[in-house]
Protein backbone atom coordinates (compact mmCIF):
# COMPACT_ATOMS: atom_id res chain seq x y z
CA UNK A 1 0.00 0.00 0.00
CA UNK A 2 1.17 3.23 -0.98
CA UNK A 3 2.25 5.93 2.04
CA UNK A 4 -1.05 8.47 2.45
CA UNK A 5 -1.19 11.72 1.18
CA UNK A 6 0.52 14.16 3.43
CA UNK A 7 -0.52 17.22 2.13
CA UNK A 8 -3.26 19.84 3.96
CA UNK A 9 -6.79 19.29 3.86
CA UNK A 10 -9.30 22.17 4.00
CA UNK A 11 -12.72 21.22 5.34
CA UNK A 12 -15.03 20.72 2.03
CA UNK A 13 -19.23 20.40 3.37
CA UNK A 14 -21.86 21.06 0.26
CA UNK A 15 -24.83 20.36 -1.26
CA UNK A 16 -25.24 19.14 -5.00
CA UNK A 17 -28.80 18.16 -7.25
CA UNK A 18 -28.55 15.19 -9.88
CA UNK A 19 -32.02 13.82 -11.70
CA UNK A 20 -33.88 15.63 -8.82
CA UNK A 21 -32.30 13.93 -5.74
CA UNK A 22 -30.25 16.51 -3.26
CA UNK A 23 -26.97 14.70 -2.14
CA UNK A 24 -24.46 15.79 0.29
CA UNK A 25 -21.18 16.18 0.13
CA UNK A 26 -19.04 14.63 3.01
CA UNK A 27 -16.79 16.74 5.29
CA UNK A 28 -13.03 16.53 4.58
CA UNK A 29 -11.11 17.47 7.88
CA UNK A 30 -8.19 19.69 7.76
CA UNK A 31 -4.83 18.21 8.51
CA UNK A 32 -1.54 20.41 9.94
CA UNK A 33 0.88 17.58 8.71
CA UNK A 34 3.20 19.65 6.54
CA UNK A 35 3.95 18.13 3.59
CA UNK A 36 7.44 15.87 2.58
CA UNK A 37 10.35 18.16 0.25
CA UNK A 38 9.34 15.42 -2.27
CA UNK A 39 5.90 16.35 -2.19
CA UNK A 40 4.73 16.46 -6.39
CA UNK A 41 1.71 17.95 -6.97
CA UNK A 42 0.99 16.82 -10.06
CA UNK A 43 0.73 13.56 -8.71
CA UNK A 44 -2.05 14.57 -6.76
CA UNK A 45 -5.95 13.98 -7.36
CA UNK A 46 -9.35 13.85 -5.90
CA UNK A 47 -9.58 10.38 -6.77
CA UNK A 48 -8.21 7.26 -8.65
CA UNK A 49 -11.12 5.55 -9.98
CA UNK A 50 -10.87 1.97 -12.03
CA UNK A 51 -13.42 1.50 -15.00
CA UNK A 52 -13.66 -2.47 -15.01
CA UNK A 53 -15.94 -3.32 -17.99
CA UNK A 54 -17.24 -6.96 -18.60
CA UNK A 55 -16.65 -8.43 -22.13
CA UNK A 56 -17.61 -11.87 -21.31
CA UNK A 57 -19.59 -13.37 -24.53
CA UNK A 58 -22.78 -13.12 -22.25
CA UNK A 59 -22.65 -9.63 -23.81
CA UNK A 60 -24.16 -9.45 -27.19
CA UNK A 61 -22.23 -7.05 -29.82
CA UNK A 62 -24.97 -4.65 -30.09
CA UNK A 63 -24.79 -4.98 -26.07
CA UNK A 64 -21.19 -4.04 -25.73
CA UNK A 65 -21.28 -1.40 -28.37
CA UNK A 66 -24.01 0.59 -26.16
CA UNK A 67 -22.01 -0.03 -22.98
CA UNK A 68 -19.24 1.44 -24.77
CA UNK A 69 -21.32 4.29 -26.13
CA UNK A 70 -22.19 5.10 -22.34
CA UNK A 71 -19.23 5.46 -21.10
CA UNK A 72 -17.35 7.50 -23.88
CA UNK A 73 -20.84 10.07 -23.73
CA UNK A 74 -20.93 10.00 -19.71
CA UNK A 75 -17.24 10.57 -19.35
CA UNK A 76 -17.57 13.92 -21.62
CA UNK A 77 -20.72 14.90 -19.88
CA UNK A 78 -21.19 17.94 -18.51
CA UNK A 79 -22.83 16.89 -15.12
CA UNK A 80 -18.98 14.82 -14.62
CA UNK A 81 -16.56 17.31 -16.01
CA UNK A 82 -18.54 19.85 -13.21
CA UNK A 83 -18.17 17.09 -10.56
CA UNK A 84 -14.14 16.97 -11.63
CA UNK A 85 -13.80 20.85 -11.51
CA UNK A 86 -15.66 21.26 -8.24
CA UNK A 87 -13.35 18.65 -6.11
CA UNK A 88 -10.71 20.13 -3.89
CA UNK A 89 -7.92 19.35 -6.30
CA UNK A 90 -9.95 19.74 -10.12
CA UNK A 91 -8.51 16.18 -11.07
CA UNK A 92 -8.84 12.95 -11.14
CA UNK A 93 -7.00 9.73 -12.40
CA UNK A 94 -8.86 7.30 -14.43
CA UNK A 95 -8.21 3.73 -16.06
CA UNK A 96 -10.54 1.60 -18.62
CA UNK A 97 -9.87 -2.19 -18.29
CA UNK A 98 -11.91 -4.52 -19.85
CA UNK A 99 -12.10 -8.04 -18.15
CA UNK A 100 -13.41 -11.46 -18.69
CA UNK A 101 -12.44 -14.80 -17.69
CA UNK A 102 -9.62 -15.76 -15.00
CA UNK A 103 -6.48 -13.78 -15.85
CA UNK A 104 -8.07 -12.20 -19.31
CA UNK A 105 -8.05 -8.55 -18.31
CA UNK A 106 -6.72 -5.53 -21.12
CA UNK A 107 -6.44 -1.67 -20.60
CA UNK A 108 -7.93 -0.13 -23.10
CA UNK A 109 -7.02 3.26 -21.62
CA UNK A 110 -3.94 2.95 -19.27
CA UNK A 111 -4.51 5.83 -16.15
CA UNK A 112 -4.53 9.55 -17.39
CA UNK A 113 -5.31 12.77 -15.50
CA UNK A 114 -8.79 14.57 -16.37
CA UNK A 115 -9.54 17.94 -15.18
CA UNK A 116 -11.36 19.39 -18.37
CA UNK A 117 -13.10 18.82 -21.51
CA UNK A 118 -9.29 18.02 -23.34
CA UNK A 119 -8.01 15.71 -21.21
CA UNK A 120 -11.65 13.76 -21.04
CA UNK A 121 -11.89 14.39 -24.68
CA UNK A 122 -8.42 12.11 -24.74
CA UNK A 123 -9.27 9.55 -22.24
CA UNK A 124 -12.77 8.51 -24.12
CA UNK A 125 -11.12 8.46 -27.40
CA UNK A 126 -8.80 5.91 -26.49
CA UNK A 127 -12.01 4.09 -25.08
CA UNK A 128 -13.80 4.55 -28.79
CA UNK A 129 -11.03 3.69 -30.67
CA UNK A 130 -10.15 0.17 -29.18
CA UNK A 131 -11.34 -2.76 -30.89
CA UNK A 132 -14.29 -4.40 -29.13
CA UNK A 133 -13.29 -8.35 -28.38
CA UNK A 134 -15.10 -11.09 -26.17
CA UNK A 135 -13.64 -13.21 -24.17
CA UNK A 136 -15.51 -16.41 -22.50
CA UNK A 137 -16.07 -17.04 -18.44
CA UNK A 138 -16.98 -14.38 -15.87
CA UNK A 139 -14.57 -13.94 -12.96
CA UNK A 140 -15.31 -10.98 -11.21
CA UNK A 141 -12.37 -12.04 -8.39
CA UNK A 142 -9.64 -11.98 -11.20
CA UNK A 143 -10.93 -8.73 -12.17
CA UNK A 144 -11.22 -6.69 -8.61
CA UNK A 145 -7.51 -8.60 -8.10
CA UNK A 146 -6.73 -6.99 -11.08
CA UNK A 147 -7.76 -3.09 -10.85
CA UNK A 148 -6.53 -3.64 -7.27
CA UNK A 149 -3.17 -4.04 -8.16
CA UNK A 150 -3.53 -1.33 -10.90
CA UNK A 151 -4.64 1.29 -7.77
CA UNK A 152 -1.15 0.44 -5.98
CA UNK A 153 0.99 0.19 -9.34
CA UNK A 154 -0.04 3.49 -10.67
CA UNK A 155 1.99 7.05 -10.12
CA UNK A 156 -0.85 9.15 -8.35
CA UNK A 157 -1.83 9.92 -4.82
CA UNK A 158 -5.79 10.18 -4.51
CA UNK A 159 -7.56 11.07 -1.50
CA UNK A 160 -10.05 8.02 -2.45
CA UNK A 161 -9.63 4.74 -4.61
CA UNK A 162 -12.64 3.24 -6.20
CA UNK A 163 -12.95 -0.16 -8.48
CA UNK A 164 -16.84 0.72 -10.33
CA UNK A 165 -17.39 -2.54 -11.89
CA UNK A 166 -19.65 -3.56 -14.46
CA UNK A 167 -21.10 -7.09 -15.28
CA UNK A 168 -24.12 -9.12 -16.40
CA UNK A 169 -23.29 -12.22 -14.70
CA UNK A 170 -22.17 -13.14 -11.44
CA UNK A 171 -18.35 -14.47 -10.50
CA UNK A 172 -18.10 -18.28 -12.13
CA UNK A 173 -14.38 -18.89 -12.26
CA UNK A 174 -11.26 -17.99 -10.38
CA UNK A 175 -11.32 -17.37 -6.77
CA UNK A 176 -14.93 -16.55 -4.37
CA UNK A 177 -15.77 -12.96 -5.17
CA UNK A 178 -15.93 -11.93 -1.34
CA UNK A 179 -12.59 -12.88 -1.04
CA UNK A 180 -11.13 -10.21 -3.72
CA UNK A 181 -13.75 -7.86 -3.06
CA UNK A 182 -12.42 -8.10 0.72
CA UNK A 183 -8.72 -7.78 -0.22
CA UNK A 184 -9.23 -4.55 -1.89
CA UNK A 185 -11.41 -3.16 0.95
CA UNK A 186 -8.24 -4.02 3.18
CA UNK A 187 -6.20 -2.07 0.83
CA UNK A 188 -8.70 0.89 2.02
CA UNK A 189 -10.67 0.95 -1.64
CA UNK A 190 -14.73 1.34 -2.48
CA UNK A 191 -15.99 -1.41 -5.17
CA UNK A 192 -19.30 -0.05 -6.78
CA UNK A 193 -20.97 -1.79 -8.69
CA UNK A 194 -22.84 -1.80 -12.54
CA UNK A 195 -25.29 -4.63 -12.88
CA UNK A 196 -26.25 -4.76 -16.60
CA UNK A 197 -29.46 -6.90 -16.72
CA UNK A 198 -30.29 -5.75 -20.37
CA UNK A 199 -32.41 -8.45 -21.46
CA UNK A 200 -35.98 -7.95 -21.59
CA UNK A 201 -37.69 -10.72 -20.65
CA UNK A 202 -38.50 -11.21 -17.73
CA UNK A 203 -38.13 -14.90 -17.18
CA UNK A 204 -33.84 -14.27 -18.56
CA UNK A 205 -31.35 -15.92 -15.79
CA UNK A 206 -30.36 -12.30 -14.94
CA UNK A 207 -33.80 -11.43 -13.73
CA UNK A 208 -34.36 -14.96 -11.95
CA UNK A 209 -30.75 -15.02 -10.36
CA UNK A 210 -31.46 -11.06 -8.83
CA UNK A 211 -28.11 -9.84 -10.45
CA UNK A 212 -28.39 -6.75 -8.50
CA UNK A 213 -29.10 -8.64 -5.28
CA UNK A 214 -25.94 -10.25 -6.02
CA UNK A 215 -23.97 -7.63 -6.54
CA UNK A 216 -25.58 -5.93 -3.37
CA UNK A 217 -24.35 -8.84 -1.25
CA UNK A 218 -21.49 -10.03 -2.81
CA UNK A 219 -19.60 -8.18 -4.53
CA UNK A 220 -19.57 -4.32 -3.35
CA UNK A 221 -18.08 -3.17 -0.59
CA UNK A 222 -15.70 -0.22 1.63
CA UNK A 223 -16.92 3.50 2.51
CA UNK A 224 -19.87 4.67 0.48
CA UNK A 225 -20.13 1.99 -1.58
CA UNK A 226 -23.36 1.78 -3.62
CA UNK A 227 -24.93 -0.17 -6.73
CA UNK A 228 -26.89 0.62 -9.82
CA UNK A 229 -28.56 -1.71 -11.34
CA UNK A 230 -28.90 -1.04 -15.34
CA UNK A 231 -32.51 -2.38 -16.90
CA UNK A 232 -32.34 -1.62 -20.38
CA UNK A 233 -29.83 -0.46 -23.16
CA UNK A 234 -31.56 3.00 -23.18
CA UNK A 235 -30.96 3.88 -19.12
CA UNK A 236 -27.25 2.58 -19.75
CA UNK A 237 -26.20 5.92 -20.57
CA UNK A 238 -27.55 7.60 -17.67
CA UNK A 239 -26.85 4.76 -15.13
CA UNK A 240 -22.96 5.07 -15.60
CA UNK A 241 -23.21 8.91 -15.72
CA UNK A 242 -25.22 9.48 -12.79
CA UNK A 243 -22.96 7.09 -10.62
CA UNK A 244 -19.52 8.23 -11.99
CA UNK A 245 -20.77 11.70 -10.70
CA UNK A 246 -21.51 9.96 -7.77
CA UNK A 247 -17.99 8.22 -7.14
CA UNK A 248 -16.06 11.14 -8.62
CA UNK A 249 -18.01 13.70 -6.25
CA UNK A 250 -17.72 11.42 -3.03
CA UNK A 251 -21.65 12.28 -2.68
CA UNK A 252 -23.97 10.80 -0.49
CA UNK A 253 -27.50 9.96 -1.16
CA UNK A 254 -30.05 11.78 1.60
CA UNK A 255 -32.62 10.19 0.29
CA UNK A 256 -31.14 6.48 -0.90
CA UNK A 257 -33.24 5.79 -3.92
CA UNK A 258 -31.25 2.16 -4.27
CA UNK A 259 -32.10 -0.32 -1.84
CA UNK A 260 -29.51 -2.03 0.26
CA UNK A 261 -28.82 -5.64 0.64
CA UNK A 262 -29.57 -5.86 4.44
CA UNK A 263 -33.47 -4.52 3.88
CA UNK A 264 -34.01 -7.73 2.73
CA UNK A 265 -35.12 -10.87 4.05
CA UNK A 266 -33.35 -13.58 1.79
CA UNK A 267 -29.64 -12.90 0.98
CA UNK A 268 -27.80 -14.26 -2.26
CA UNK A 269 -25.27 -17.54 -1.84
CA UNK A 270 -22.41 -15.58 -3.29
CA UNK A 271 -20.42 -18.55 -3.83
CA UNK A 272 -23.23 -20.63 -5.39
CA UNK A 273 -21.00 -20.09 -8.86
CA UNK A 274 -17.74 -19.38 -7.68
Amino acid sequence: MRPMCTKPLTAIAGAFALGGFLFSTPILATSNTHASLNFDMSKEVDLELVLAVDISQSMDPEEQRIQREGYVAALTSDEVLDAIKYGPIGRIAVAYMEWGGKDEHFVVADWTIISDEATAGKFAGKIAEAPLRRVQRTSISSALTQAVNLVIANEYNGMRQVIDISGDGPNNQGSAVTEARDAAIAQGMTVNGLPLMLKEESISWQSMLHLDHYYEDCVIGGPGAFSIPVRSKEGFSDAIRMKLVLEIAGLVDDKPKFIRAKSRRDMVMCSLFD
